[in-house]
């Protein structure tokens, strides 16, 4: 009898084992995420990141930023300058600069006397913005216009000495060349570009979150009141911590994170995430302005 019963103690005893044993194994073969975040404003102390939301992805936001960009690329600056109903010249100028940008002390500054000249909307607005120099020791036209059939030579020559004049009067006075941008006004298209380029990066933006929650997201956590947070039952391989849709903000700083974690078996990875590795760490005036 005590025979039987020995011999019922051990099966029960076995059978425990084998029910226990698989998940303590599975508990050993898992890693954990340990994580804290802190933001720190412009001159300030780091502050708790609290009751935000935290992601572990199995891929980095910036290459499933990458991902969703080659399915949506960017509209194409020279495709855009094409369709302009604006001079060849201007198109030429545009292309070489690699901008549309028809104002600011940056734009004026960088016209060379070639450029004001040879870009018919260039040469108007800066003609248009110095009339009040004429008489002043800005060249005053000879050529007249009957002569351009009557005696083309002569319209020809004295043009050309007019251009010449201005060129000077250009080289010498850099300070009438201020101001240009002024008259080309309705012709600068750099917001209606920008209005385009913000459009798609918005369209771009919302599908990496898309693709995020879709394929890549592991795991979801949110930060106590201290900051931290944990990301638990983790296969050992390469994660990152990430944050989409919302960002840490302490004063004037705004900010997110997308860093990369290891994560071995067994073991808890701890992590401080702060202003030092975040993806980008502006302030809200440089936001206001874009």
């Amino acid at each position: 009898m005590k025979t039987k019963l020995y011999i019922s103690s051990a099966i029960l005893f076995l059978a425990s084992l084998a029910i226990l044993l698989p998940s303590s194994l599975a508990a050993q073969s898992t890693g954990r995420v340990e994580f804290t975040a802190q933001v720190a404003s412009t001159g300030g102390q780091p502050e708790p990141v609290r009751q935000l939301p935290f992601y572990l992805l199995r891929k980095s936001l910036e290459d499933i930023h990458a991902d969703a960009l080659q399915s949506s690329p960017a509209p194409e600056l020279n495709t855009f300058i094409d369709a302009l109903d604006v001079s060849p010249e201007l198109k030429a100028w545009m292309k070489k600069h690699h901008s549309v940008q028809l104002s600011g002390e940056e734009f004026t500054k960088g016209l060379t006397v070639d450029e004001i000249m040879g870009v018919p909307e260039f040469y108007k607005a800066y003609m248009e913005h110095n009339a009040a120099y004429r008489g002043a020791g800005f060249p005053e036209p000879k050529f007249k216009e009957k002569d351009r059939t009557a005696n083309p030579e002569k319209y020809a020559a004295q043009k050309k000495q007019y251009e010449d004049g201005i060129r000077k009067f250009i080289a010498g006075s850099p300070e009438s060349v201020k101001g240009l941008d002024l008259e080309l006004f309705a012709l600068n298209p750099s917001a209606k570009w920008a209005v385009l380029e913000k459009k798609h990066d918005q369209m771009v933006d919302a599908s990496t979150l898309r693709l995020a929650q879709e394929r890549y997201v592991v795991a979801r956590t949110e930060t106590d009141l201290e900051g931290h947070g944990s990301f638990a039952g983790l296969a050992p391989g390469n994660y990152w911590i990430a944050m989409f849709g919302t960002e840490a903000i302490s004063g004037d700083v705004r900010q997110h994170w997308d860093l990369r974690v290891s994560v071995r078996q067994g073991e808890t990875a701890s992590v401080e995430l702060s202003n030092f590795n975040a993806v980008r760490s502006s302030t809200t005036a440089q936001n206001s302005n874009n």
